[in-house]
């Protein structure tokens, strides 16, 4: 059994430092034995932004998988943006932007989503997907593939944003190589179940979506700074949506889902 912390859109430069330590105390306290950053680790891609992330990330008691947002390459400088956008990100949080990582009874892959020419929106590059493909299709049957972007594949009624261009092609890719879990952040909205827009027209292997809110920018929209808590076993996934209670300063259990690992469904 393997236990998996998902944040998001941590936003150094916009972020409560208030929050640090306690969501430092909470990511450590849980022992997880992977700690996923869905994008997002800056507010303006700014050098003093990444070596706050650095930090951050050095007190996690864990490895790290991280993917870039869109607020990870410059927007106000458009030469360094479609020239040298991924420098300080390869500095100092990863040179591998698609990364991969092995567990015991994992494996997680990193797509990057964010498209210089295209700031906010992003794109699902092919050659971005064949390399995902790869790294999830190998390892034993029961493995929890596990594929991590930073724009999501299918949005909440609640948002007006739309998905990513090409994203239902781009998830019967994903789920044609066996994934099984898909972690996005951008929206600052959480959100676990099942992807809404081929519930119809999939008859084959499902996927679990869970989208991460903001686990440390003041940006909520209206929502609590929040991060997921995932717990894998041979039959399904334990999802914990993790919150900030300002009363208590600190991060609580503020709602649990469980998921049929077979059916891609809530276990009622």
């Amino acid at each position: 059994m393997s236990r998996l912390i998902h944040l998001s859109d941590l936003h150094f430069g916009k972020d409560r430092p208030d929050l640090i330590v306690p969501l430092l105390n909470a990511v450590n306290g849980y022992a997880p034995d992977l700690v996923i950053i869905s994008g997002d680790l800056t507010q303006r891609a700014r050098e003093k932004e990444y070596r706050a992330a650095r930090a951050f990330i050095d007190r996690v008691n864990a490895p790290v998988l991280s993917v870039p947002g869109n607020h990870d390459i410059p927007f106000h400088r458009p030469f360094t943006r479609f020239f040298a956008p991924w420098r300080y990100y390869r500095q100092w949080i990863a040179r591998d932007l698609t990364p991969v990582h092995h567990g015991g009874d994992y494996v997680a892959v990193g797509i990057n989503t964010v498209d210089r020419f295209k700031w906010q929106t992003g794109r699902l590059a092919g050659r971005r997907l064949r390399r995902a493909c790869s790294a999830l299709s190998g390892g034993a049957k029961e493995t929890l593939r596990i594929a991590v972007c930073h724009h999501p594949l299918d949005h909440p009624n609640t948002t007006k944003k739309k998905p990513i261009p090409g994203a239902k092609r781009a998830l019967r890719r994903l789920l044609n190589c066996g994934a099984d879990l898909i972690l996005s952040g951008h929206l600052h909205i959480w959100h676990a179940g099942t992807f809404a827009h081929l519930a119809a027209e999939q008859d084959g292997h499902r996927a679990i979506q869970l989208h991460a809110g903001t686990s440390l920018s003041s940006r909520q929209r209206g929502e609590p700074n929040d991060f997921n808590l995932i717990d894998v076993s041979p039959l399904q996934l334990d999802v914990a949506r993790i919150t900030y209670d300002d009363a208590r300063g600190a991060f609580t259990k503020a709602e649990a889902r469980q998921f049929n690992r077979a059916s891609g469904e809530f276990i009622v």
